[in-house]
């Protein structure tokens, strides 16, 4: 004799009547089994898309397309330029008038004032400046020489103990002395490739420094006059 079955016990047996469809298939309107598409759905689209540097509008420039951008860039600056040196003297050493700082350490009277006499119009006065310093006072001319070389003519009246290490640092040495205009010179070492001529005086000190030449630092010191 088999057991009760419960009352609320479904059939194991899920086929269906006659004409109905299966219960796990969905059901069309009319009852009829609802078409199912074996095609999968299409994958999604990602936000971001490739796109060709012909579809974006840009494109790789050519070396001729570079070359014609540099130029454009190039001709104002060469414009300018030239109008920089043709027009405003540029490159060209800015020169001042001496005379003014010459007067004034004459009337000062501190020491005996020589000025160059004779040089060339190829000898540019580019400094020129008197001023009192600690123990005495000094002018300083500073010149650009016809080979484009500095020079600086000192007259002081600072101690030359004192003034010589200053100007020609500590390891300034006399290397002989020279006759200029009728005057003994001292040739000195001076800082890196500068040399100097020195001429000693008991009321004051004259250097002429700088990275000249022989030949252009003994013009300088044989015009003074």
């Amino acid at each position: 004799m088999e057991p009760a079955q419960p009352a609320d016990r479904v059939p194991a047996d899920r086929t269906p009547p006659d004409g109905q469809p299966p219960a796990d298939v969905p059901a069309g309107r009319g009852g009829e089994p609802a078409a199912t598409d074996p095609t999968p759905p299409p994958p999604a689209v990602s936000g971001r898309s490739e796109r060709s540097p012909a579809a974006s509008g840009k494109s790789e420039r050519s070396p001729k397309d570079m070359a014609i951008s540099l130029l454009v860039l190039l001709v104002p600056i060469a414009l300018l330029l030239a109008f920089y040196r043709g027009f405003l003297g540029g490159d060209q050493a800015t020169t001042v008038d001496p005379a003014p700082a010459i007067e004034q350490a004459r009337s000062a009277n501190v020491f005996p004032v020589s000025q160059p006499q004779g040089l060339g119009a190829d000898w540019k006065t580019v400094s020129a400046r008197y001023q009192t310093v600690e123990d005495g006072a000094n002018l300083r001319l500073g010149y650009l020489t016809p080979e484009g070389r500095g020079v600086q003519l000192l007259q002081s009246s600072v101690p030359a103990d004192r003034l010589l290490p200053a100007e020609l640092t500590s390891q300034g040495q006399p290397q002989g002395p020279t006759e200029l205009a009728g005057h003994t010179w001292q040739l000195y070492t001076a800082r890196g490739n500068q040399q100097a001529l020195v001429l000693l005086e008991p009321t004051r000190t004259v250097i002429v420094v700088g990275d000249a030449g022989d030949n252009e630092l003994r013009e300088l010191a044989g015009s003074l006059r």
